[in-house]
């Protein structure tokens, strides 16, 4: 039992936080490139970045398997590199976590950043600071709660990732289960008493993260 519910936690949350970090730093420059810039194919551009909040699971699941398959140049390159594939590993979960997560943390940075006043960071760019001086000492200090609230919702997002995992990473025990998939399978065999626990523990962790990310609002 302890095996049964320790591994998939830890794992989940390894998972949430690596994804959390790519997503924070992707959303964040993609949501500063598509502020500032103007350019044809823009709306095709962010629709595409949004396009994972409404699609199912399994369609992603799906893309992901072919953009990573084991007969794709991307998985050749990556077997190339680190001498085996990606898929049905823990990366596989930091994968597909990052893709149904980055919509979230992209969105909440553009609304940052939109609601910035430009005739600020102007005002910084005239005292002599560069791009990249106004934007970590300016930019992103002004949008702090907007990045943190997003932050915390990719993190949740990431965290409760559940079909695009299955049909990419699979469901190994001690290698690639985590809670949501483990949740699954529990009620799978009728071991309601692992299913409930890990239930109990997602609906707590969820909790205060939605409670957290609500002060930032």
């Amino acid at each position: 039992m302890n095996d049964a519910f320790f591994f998939p936690v830890q794992l989940s949350l390894k998972i949430a936080f690596v994804s959390l970090i790519i997503v924070f730093i992707l959303g964040i420059l993609l949501a500063k490139f598509m502020v500032k810039k103007k350019f044809k194919g823009k709306i095709i551009a962010e629709t595409i970045i949004l396009l994972p909040l409404v699609l199912p699971p399994t369609v992603i699941g799906f893309l992901l398997i072919v953009v990573f398959g084991n007969t794709s140049p991307i998985s050749n390159l990556i077997e190339w590199l680190f001498s085996k594939p990606v898929m049905f590993t823990w990366w596989a979960g930091v994968i597909a976590s990052t893709v149904v997560a980055l919509p979230l943390m992209y969105q909440s940075a553009k609304t940052g950043f939109s609601t910035i006043d430009p005739a600020i960071e102007e005002a910084a760019r005239v005292d002599g600071a560069g791009e990249w001086r106004v934007f970590f000492l300016v930019t992103m200090p002004l949008a702090y709660h907007s990045l943190i609230s997003g932050a915390i919702l990719s993190f949740a997002r990431a965290l409760g990732e559940f079909g695009a995992t299955l049909m990419f990473a699979g469901n190994i025990p001690g290698k690639t289960q985590t809670m949501s998939t483990a949740i699954y399978m529990s009620i799978e065999s009728g071991n309601m008493e692992l299913a409930w626990l890990l239930v109990t523990t997602m609906i707590i962790i969820s909790f205060f993260m939605l409670l957290a990310a609500s002060r930032f609002r």
